[in-house]
């Protein structure tokens, strides 16, 4: 980082000799003057945190004499005559309450080694890096009510790297939403410049800033990145291809280059040299072998690795692995190219079975453990954690740099699809094997509330404050909303989306539907759900008329509904239903309803009429409609002279007390009334 240039304190002298730079090495007490410009650009600041962290780009390292858009003292309101209230001066936002603010920018300190023509995203350790020193900056109380800008140089890789490292950093140690993360750098004019693969060709495919943020976010919900446990050590010595040469991509994923080493070929048990094969992990410190394959054996004896998946030709032999209990299994397919989808299929169901039932890591290497390593462990992190192949693409390089190259990143993209339907095969056979019953079991019963669940937002009380000073270790603790405070700076308008030198010297260098629709279930003596047909075919209808407006026009006329056949003697007949939970509605062939109905003689009461020597139809009450596009038949019945149930009503047939709500009205002394239980 070139080091920032920050104000001077109160007594101290003003002017071009108080002002002084600080970079990653500044946390150590060093500080050295910066050179005034007689001229500065500068161009667009952005606003992260309201009057306390900023985001911008300058040509000429910045001072405190570069021009700052807020102002230091709030103006006052012009003098008017008011006999009202006397002269209030008017609120101006006033920035940062300490002026000029303190400057410090990242493009001399965190370096991307890029491989061809890629520029970035700078990596997890990079993160970590600046996650400290900004934290030492904001706790620092000689920087209390200071702004704090990060800048960087005005070329678009520059301008990139320092806004994705910013807003990752609100993901991961500030736990802010994707979105709020994003809407600052939507201000950004010009837009960011996306990134682009480690190939030599030319990019095709590119990943942008939003992808990086979503990923990384995607991985901390998903557990699989963390500063809780991380090793900034130990992550910069084993990313060296003079150390072996590998990365922690999740807790269960290590990505590498491959060894090399002769011999080759698997090394027999009764061969002299298998006596020089190291079986535990004191027997690897001791031994001779090449300080990177060296490294890879002894950390991965010690790390639960139980597999390593070999995607390139052989340049060392397998025996080194199997002989510490490591499997080791040869997948191999050209370089450059993107594998078979059965050899996928095959990886994903080893690597879940060793992450599930054994509990054990999977190391994955091809050649330089980028192209076709991140093939395989990206279609795993897409089948289980539901990724976008951009989201993986763009996580797994910033955990490291480099992976999928070329037209990889498009088969990614166009398989990503079929990854997902994979896991969610694997997850209905598991919920029908489960499902299977040894003994019947009753039908499941439909519930309105199983349609949608809806959560109960948190209090602000049990949301905590936070400052924006944040945790970086311990953070995952804390609730993913953001306080009120913890909120980036408002922004207006509508969002929009959107080389380095010899680095060798570098420490980082490196060579549903509704349920009732379309079901039609008669009497269910375990769910008590009755089906009503309709089956009316009224007479006297006119032609164009809709069935409710007939309706409505018989009602208002108090005059009872008709049978379908009417016949030359007018009897009137109507029927009642009992339902327990609900009553379905729905509209069928007349025959068919008419048919059901009368069958089913055994739940018919007759009244004692001499002239009726059969049961007659019955007749559908006009009052039984549907009022709601769910198709629920109301309880309510309407008829037009209902009268209370005679003790006559009430027969005994076979022993059986057939029982009824109500009995429709009586038309005449040859009157029949049935009911339905």
């Amino acid at each position: 980082m070139s080091p920032p240039a920050a104000a001077p304190s109160a007594a101290a002298p003003s002017g071009p000799d108080a002002a002084t730079s600080y970079g990653l090495a500044g946390l150590a007490g060093t500080a050295t003057p910066s050179i005034t410009h007689a001229t500065t650009s500068y161009g667009q600041v952005i606003e992260y945190i309201q009057n306390r962290i900023y985001l911008a780009s300058y040509t000429h390292p910045p001072n405190e004499h570069t021009p700052f858009p807020y102002p230091a003292i709030p103006a006052a309101s012009p003098k008017k005559k008011s006999s009202k209230s006397p002269h209030r001066p008017i609120t101006v936002p006033s920035g940062p309450k300490v002026h000029p603010p303190l400057y410090f920018t990242v493009d001399d300190d965190l370096l991307y080694n890029r491989f061809h023509a890629d520029f970035g995203p700078l990596h997890i350790g990079h993160l970590y890096r600046f996650s400290i020193f900004l934290h030492e900056v904001l706790g620092d109380p000689m920087h209390e009510g200071r702004g704090i800008v990060l800048w960087s140089k005005p070329d678009s890789r520059s301008r990139a790297n320092a806004a994705c490292l910013l807003a990752c950093y609100m993901i991961v140690v500030q736990n802010w939403a994707p979105h709020l993360a994003l809407a600052p750098i939507a201000q950004a004019e010009p837009p960011m410049m996306p990134f682009r693969d480690a190939g030599y060709s030319q990019a095709d495919f590119s990943i942008s800033i939003q992808d990086v943020v979503y990923g990384v976010w995607k991985a901390k919900e998903e557990g699989l990145v963390s500063f809780r446990n991380f090793d900034i050590a130990e992550y910069e010595r084993y990313e060296r291809v003079d150390q072996g040469d590998f990365n922690w991509l999740t807790p269960n994923f290590i990505a590498l280059a491959s060894p090399q080493h002769q011999p080759i070929a698997p090394i027999p048990t009764t061969s002299p040299l298998y006596a020089k094969v190291p079986t535990d992990y004191h027997a690897v410190k001791q031994s001779d072998l090449p300080s990177p394959f060296k490294n890879v054996l002894s950390h991965f004896s010690k790390r639960n690795v139980g597999i390593v998946v070999r995607l390139n030709s052989e340049l060392y032999s397998p025996t080194y692995f199997t002989a510490l209990g490591i499997n080791h299994l040869d997948m191999i397919f050209d370089d450059g190219t993107c594998p078979p989808l059965h050899m996928v299929k095959k990886f994903i169901r080893i690597a879940h079975d060793m992450i599930t039932v054994n509990g054990k890591v999977i190391a994955v290497h091809c050649k330089a453990g980028l192209g076709r390593t991140g093939c395989l462990i990206g279609a795993y992190l897409i089948y289980r954690h539901d990724f976008t192949a951009n989201e993986v693409i763009a996580y797994m390089r910033f955990m490291r740099p480099g992976m999928v190259v070329g037209p990889q990143q498009h088969w990614l993209h166009l398989n990503q699809g079929k990854f997902r339907e994979w896991w969610w095969e694997d997850v209905l056979k598991e919920k029908l094997a489960a499902a299977l019953p040894s003994t019947p079991t009753k039908s499941i019963r439909r519930s309105h509330a199983s349609i949608g669940q809806h959560a109960t937002p948190p209090s602000a009380s049990q949301l905590g404050k936070r400052s924006a000073l944040g945790e970086i270790n311990h953070n995952e603790t804390v609730p993913t909303t953001s306080a009120d405070e913890n909120l980036p700076a408002p922004t207006p308008g509508q969002p929009r989306k959107m080389n380095r030198t010899d680095s060798r010297h570098h420490p980082y260098a490196r060579a549903p539907s509704t349920p009732f629709t379309g079901i039609a279930a008669g009497e269910d003596p375990e769910n008590q759900i009755v089906e009503m047909r309709s089956h009316r075919k009224s007479q006297g209808q006119n032609p164009g008329e809709g069935e409710e407006e007939w309706e409505l026009r018989v009602l208002g006329r108090r005059t009872s509904s008709r049978s379908p056949n009417s016949s030359e003697k007018k009897r009137a007949v109507s029927y009642t239903t009992t339902t327990t939970t609900s009553t379905r509605y729905s509209t069928t062939g007349d025959d068919e309803a008419l048919q059901e109905l009368t069958s089913d003689v055994e739940n018919w009461t007759q009244h004692d009429d001499p002239a009726a020597d059969k049961p007659s139809r019955p007749k559908t009450p006009a009052s039984m409609k549907s009022n709601s596009g769910s198709g629920t038949l109301g309880v309510a019945k309407i008829r037009g002279s209902p009268v209370r149930r005679s003790a006559e009503s009430r027969e005994v047939k076979n022993g059986v007390r057939k029982t009824s709500g109500r009995v429709g009205s009586v038309n005449g002394p040859t009157a029949v009334s049935r009911s339905r239980s």
